[in-house]
């Protein structure tokens, strides 16, 4: 897959099959769009191309908006080439782009910079200044120009009924079976071993102290979740904790991972977490030996899921 960091920086010998929006999350409702886009280059003729926007407009747009992201823009680029898309151009999103006319935007950037054979849309897309134009616009736009405009119709898309807010809300209420359901894969999260206090190894649970760059992301609720990351080649699961430690008394969140079965180095490896299931919630005990007994009883439980897989 081709990226390109701005609308004027892309360039391609053939005709594009287009088409737009945030996409974050890359969702079951997102890959229906995207797989047609697919599908309208088989024969070599057209190349698919994804234009999308960073920062999220809500940031730029919305005062006081503190949206957090499903995607981290890496990771939204990984879940993109996966799909098979050939070209992605992230524009940087700002409040002069914002007060692009539809028809100026149609002309300029669809018709002069990606030569668009073709733009697919959802049905309630909206765009151009004050998002004011809507598909009935452009497909006016398409007949005037010349491009053609294919709609996901409301039957389409309501069937599948899932949304980047609703699997927002399911992930900050630790309900990842639903939100994975949504996604179409397991909510991941990406970011560099740390060292931490290291009071998992006095207790016989060493953890990875997972540092996540982006303040974007968005990182479920507190509690305990069964979760895998690919480690040398191999799947290894284990148990994370997304709390404050209470026990011990500290305040700042923190995401460690126990990986079971597992030892090695991870001290500055990148790694992803992938999040199966939540156990529970985060919880003050008396001791750190009850603390140890009840992750023993979690740990059991997630031996007990990884033998259903």
């Amino acid at each position: 897959m081709k990226i390109f960091h701005s609308i004027k920086d892309f360039s391609s010998p053939k005709k594009t099959i287009l088409t737009l929006g945030t996409f974050d999350g890359v969702h079951i409702g997102h890959k229906k769009i995207l797989e047609k886009v697919i599908q309208n280059t088989r024969d070599d003729k057209y190349e698919s191309l994804v234009l999308t926007f960073f920062p999220h407009p809500r940031m730029i747009l919305q005062e006081r908006s503190e949206i957090k992201l499903l995607n981290t823009m890496s990771e939204k680029i990984i879940l993109l080439e996966q799909l098979g898309i050939q070209n992605l151009v992230i524009h940087p999103f700002d409040e002069i782009f914002s007060r692009l006319t539809a028809e100026d935007f149609v002309r300029t950037v669809l018709l002069e910079q990606f030569k668009i054979h073709k733009i697919i849309i959802g049905y309630d897309h909206r765009f151009g200044r004050n998002r004011t134009a809507d598909i009935n616009n452009l497909i006016e736009f398409g007949e005037k120009y010349n491009f053609e405009v294919e709609q996901i119709s409301a039957q389409e898309i309501n069937a599948i009924s899932v949304s980047s807010t609703k699997i927002r809300n399911a992930i900050q209420q630790g309900e990842m079976v639903l939100a994975n359901k949504y996604l179409g894969y397991q909510y991941f999260l990406t970011g560099t071993v740390c060292k931490g206090k290291q009071l998992g190894r006095t207790i016989g649970f060493p953890t990875a102290n997972l540092e996540i760059e982006e303040d974007y992301k968005l990182i479920p609720s507190k509690g305990v979740y069964i979760v895998s990351s690919e480690i040398n080649n191999q799947t290894v699961y284990g148990m994370m904790n997304i709390g404050v430690n209470p026990t011990v008394g500290e305040e700042q969140l923190s995401v460690e991972i126990h990986y079971l079965n597992f030892e090695g180095n991870l001290y500055d490896q990148k790694i992803t977490v992938a999040i199966h299931q939540r156990i529970r919630n985060e919880e003050k005990f008396d001791s750190l030996t009850l603390l140890k007994e009840q992750i023993e009883k979690d740990k059991t439980q997630t031996l007990s899921y990884i033998a259903r897989l």
